[in-house]
């Protein structure tokens, strides 16, 4: 236990230089809860209101694939192959998406994919343990071994990414853009404009929650209110497309938002069965953005949004 110990403390001293000073995950990170979610009552209703599901309690399907339970790693056995990526002596495991066995007959194996089609490594907040567990026991030193590697995971994608021109603060208020633009496309059942902001996989679950909110709303109102209280990265994600190229990688970024949004739903009579637009009601979204490293002219879309 001691030489893993030491082994371990070889590891954080090599990859110390890859961490992002700013970079908000610590060892013990916790998602804080926030009371005052978006909830409400209107007309005897009660909802809880985020636009990454307009009506959870009535619709859960749409959740199976896209948005992940921080509990469940939602990826295909069938497209999935673990393997670690060495730069540096650095040995940081990332997952290899391979492609369809339809395409590998037809030789279609070099053809540039435009997205795995899963969450990698879904975000899920830590639960603390003490001082004394975390330092005396065994399962408190494979607790900090895990909670290591999983940093180390972050701050080796965030340093892969940043080679590429990488601004924090850019991408922030490119994210928040994304973010304000998906959900107002969400609310005017804007389809066709929503696929060229999110993946494939991403399109097909908010087209059935559209279609399915359709059902119960006849229009509904949405708003941000900005600026947005608070953005920060949850996680950093690197999968591999091509085993003998380790260059050809996507890149997933799990974002924290918490905004401030109004909300109001009509039926088909134009009566308000839902929310009040003249409230603002804060809202906390874990969204996961994804972007290829290797395609030319290649830009962020949504990919995912996990249960907060």
């Amino acid at each position: 236990m001691a030489l893993r110990s030491l082994q371990l403390i070889r590891v954080l001293h090599h990859v110390s230089g890859l961490r992002e000073s700013s970079y908000p995950i610590s060892l013990n990170s916790r998602i804080r809860s926030y009371s005052n979610h978006a909830s409400g009552v209107s007309n005897g209703l009660k909802f809880s209101f985020s636009l990454k599901s307009f009506s959870s309690n009535l619709y859960n399907g749409h959740n199976a694939f896209p948005r992940t339970s921080g509990k469940t790693l939602t990826v295909r056995s069938a497209m999935v192959a673990e393997l670690t990526i060495f730069r540096n002596e650095r040995r940081l495991a990332t997952t290899q998406a391979n492609a369809p066995a339809q395409a590998r007959k037809m030789g279609a194996v070099k053809v540039s994919m435009s997205s795995p089609g899963f969450v990698y490594e879904p975000y899920a907040p830590r639960e603390p343990i003490s001082f004394w567990q975390r330092w005396f026991t065994r399962s408190g030193w494979r607790r900090t071994k895990d909670d290591i590697i999983l940093e180390l995971k972050s701050a080796y994608a965030i340093a892969k990414l940043r080679k590429t021109g990488y601004s924090k603060r850019q991408f922030y208020n490119e994210a928040v853009t994304m973010y304000r633009e998906i959900n107002t496309l969400m609310a005017n059942g804007d389809k066709n404009s929503l696929r060229k902001a999110v993946t494939e996989n991403m399109f097909s679950a908010l087209k059935n929650e559209i279609k399915q909110r359709e059902t119960v709303w006849s229009k509904v109102y949405w708003e941000l209110v900005e600026p947005v209280v608070k953005v920060r990265t949850l996680r950093a994600r690197l999968i591999g497309v091509d085993r003998n190229d380790l260059n050809k990688l996507f890149i997933q970024l799990t974002l924290e938002f918490l905004a401030k949004h109004k909300f109001e739903a009509y039926d088909s009579k134009g009566t308000v069965v839902a929310g009040d637009k003249d409230k603002e009601v804060l809202v906390r979204d874990i969204w996961v953005f994804e972007k290829s490293l290797f395609h030319s002219g290649a830009y962020w879309r949504l990919c995912g949004r996990i249960s907060a």
